[in-house]
């Protein structure tokens, strides 16, 4: 599983032209699953997100998590974190989860993100989504349950 972690200080996805979900300062989460992933590539995801800290504290180092700024999470499922475009020019996303497969997962990820206690926001699973966001610093983190084990 993939995730990329952006600090923002908002971000809103829409769906066919409805907002499905708003956060102001916290980490926009595009999610991948690919489909070998299973409940512990779940676990390792929302636990990276849940404590990584990515804000500023008095100093101006990353020093807080969400838990201590407030911040919420917007999660937004995204099968194109496993495109490979290596070879040609057209990616191919056949290490991509079927949705019967990711969706599950994602929904996981996001009830163990609520489970610590942090509000979360999602898109669509499987919808054309509209992403905006303004990312803080920029920052942004790549987190990869295979490299994390």
């Amino acid at each position: 599983m993939r995730a990329v972690v952006q600090r923002v200080s908002c971000a809103a996805v829409e769906v066919e032209g409805q907002v499905r979900g708003a956060i102001e300062r916290g980490y926009l989460a595009l999610i991948g699953v690919t489909s070998d992933d299973n409940e512990d590539d779940a676990v390792y995801i929302a636990s990276k997100i849940a404590g990584l800290r990515a804000f500023n504290d008095g100093a101006g180092a990353m020093n807080l998590g969400l838990a201590e700024v407030e911040g919420a999470v917007l999660a937004v499922s995204q099968f194109t974190l496993y495109g490979d475009a290596r070879k040609g020019r057209r990616p191919s996303f056949v290490d991509a989860a079927p949705g019967d497969v990711a969706e599950p997962l994602f929904d996981r990820v996001v009830a163990l993100l609520r489970r610590d206690g942090l509000r979360v926001e999602t898109g669509m699973f499987g919808a054309t989504m509209r992403v905006t966001l303004v990312n803080e610093g920029p920052v942004t983190i790549l987190l990869d349950s295979r490299k994390g084990f």
